[in-house]
């Protein structure tokens, strides 16, 4: 199996770092509103990979995580007036259930950030006393100079840095910093605002900083790691939306290695591109949604899915309604496949076409042509149906729609 690791940015062999073992993070959700199918790109695929990984013998034990504390969160709330605990609760519930309309499985691990922060301020600590970090007015931020490979993942100059860091929340011009592309590990309580959540802290009441979050819950998760213990271990695939790669994930290699002592904190990262809308990115910012909600009013789990799984994962798509028209027509075409009976017997044909399906799977999780395989197969069921024994060619296409998540 071969995978492109976005830190490499070439395609590379998957080897696992423990036997038959797979360790998995990929970034959830932040809770403050419903989910697009940008969002059902992204995890429908993470699924597909954990389902063909299994399929392949190996034990995915798979972290995903809900930043259930975030500037977005609060201010979400403060524009409702509602409790930020509720909100992100509501949308958190109201995301896996769309999750598992669309079959997605639950990770083995699905954790809330607000469930980690003593292990957060604990890392932090060894931050500070490691040298790769500063105190400021209750602040605490890490110094990335200290860090000399920041950058490695995402291949930006600084100039890129901070264009992309102040679109994403990295307050550059945060004057308390002394580079602005440091970033923050602890931020402060707003004590004018008595709605903020805090807890205590070394540095006095605050929060976190958005990165530290994940590399919290991944090393609690995957690698066994606790206040008491320093055991840490390399993760074997970290994922998320392309979006991620500055400053999150950037920002995540550079705090844990530093904490850990230990490089690479990820053997593989992979990242989903951007699905489009309307010419635009589909995000919360511009309001270009497509709900999935709103298309399970009208099409199966299965046609969505299809629809997902009909493009590769590393290249950004626009969303067209008539693909869906298009996909509801593939998928009838494999019911009426499955479903064929013939009393004709004889010895069974070879089967050449669940190789093919394994092969393009991996070829870097080519779901495209994985699913091209799976209707062709379909429509040699249906087209010589009547000459030959197909029950050998539909328990392949059974197997094949199974590894890549359909429920028929």
């Amino acid at each position: 199996m071969k995978l492109f690791n976005s830190y490499t940015r070439r395609k590379e062999t998957f080897i696992p770092l423990e036997g038959k073992t797979v360790k998995m993070y990929v970034c959830g959700i932040t809770p403050y509103d419903t989910t697009h199918l940008g969002h059902a790109f992204t995890y429908v695929f993470f699924d597909t990979l954990k389902r063909f990984l299994e399929y392949l013998g190996y034990k995915v034990l798979y972290t995903q995580n809900v930043t259930d504390i975030d500037d977005d969160i609060l201010k979400k709330a403060a524009e409702e007036n509602k409790d930020w605990k509720k909100l992100g609760k509501y949308w958190t519930n109201r995301f896996l259930m769309d999750m598992k309309s669309l079959n997605v499985l639950i990770p083995t691990h699905y954790v809330k950030a607000t469930d980690s922060i003593t292990l957060m301020i604990y890392i932090i600590k060894v931050l500070l006393d490691k040298n790769y970090a500063y105190q400021k007015n209750g602040n605490v931020y890490f110094e990335v100079k200290k860090f000399e490979s920041y950058g490695k993942l995402s291949h930006f100059n600084k100039n890129q840095m901070l264009c992309i860091s102040k679109e994403r929340g990295g307050y550059p011009d945060d004057p308390l910093k002394k580079n602005p592309l440091d970033f923050v590990l602890w931020q402060s309580a707003n004590r004018r605002d008595k709605n903020e959540p805090f807890w205590e802290s070394p540095w006095g009441r605050g929060r976190p900083g958005w990165h530290i979050e994940c590399t919290a819950m991944a090393l609690s998760t995957l690698s066994e790691q606790t206040i008491s213990g320093e055991r840490s271990r390399t993760i074997d695939i970290h994922g998320g939306g392309r979006d991620l790669i500055f400053p999150h994930h950037e920002s995540e290699i550079a705090q844990s290695e530093s904490y850990t002592g230990k490089a690479p904190f990820v053997k593989y990262w992979l990242h989903t591109s951007m699905v489009l809308y309307e010419g635009e990115k589909m995000s919360k910012s511009l309001g270009n949604l497509v709900m999935i909600s709103d298309l399970l009013k009208r099409f199966s789990p299965n046609v969505i899915r299809y629809v997902l799984l009909s493009h590769y994962y590393r290249l950004p798509w626009e969303f067209e309604d008539i693909e869906l028209e298009i996909a509801q027509k593939s998928i009838k075409l494999i019911e009426e496949a499955l479903s064929l009976k013939t009393d004709f017997k004889m010895k069974k044909i070879e089967d050449t076409y669940f190789k093919k399906f394994e092969s393009c799977m991996n070829n870097d999780m080519d779901t495209p042509s994985a699913l091209t395989n799976a209707t062709r197969t379909a429509k040699k069921i249906i087209r010589d149906g009547k000459k030959f024994d197909v029950l050998k060619l539909q328990t392949s296409l059974r197997e094949m729609l199974k590894v890549l998540g359909f429920i028929f």
